[in-house]
């Protein structure tokens, strides 16, 4: 009599990528690894499948998306108010000897 296995309810993307890419390979059946994996073969089966499937979207990308360029308007006006502060600190403040 086998004792009554807990269900897995969650499987992280790394080790789906790496039953998928094991099963792609086809190194071994898919019987072997549904026993090595603890898994059905029918989940292996749609992992493959959505391995497949999805592959080409890794190399949709064109590339690094470029940073959105910094708000310079606030700074902007920083400096203007410092310049302005600076101006009349020199006119009302006696030069330091």
């Amino acid at each position: 009599m086998n004792p009554k296995r807990t269900r897995r309810r969650f499987f992280t993307a790394a080790f789906k990528a790496e039953v998928a890419l094991a099963a792609l390979t086809e190194r071994q059946p898919l019987a072997d690894l549904a026993v090595r994996y603890q898994l059905s073969v029918a989940q292996i089966s749609r992992w493959k499948l959505q391995l497949r499937q999805q592959a080409a979207q890794v190399f949709a990308e064109a590339g690094p998306s470029a940073p959105a360029p910094p708000d310079v308007e606030p700074l902007y006006a920083a400096i203007g108010r410092l310049q302005m502060e600076n101006q009349l600190l020199k006119k009302t403040l006696p030069p330091c000897a």
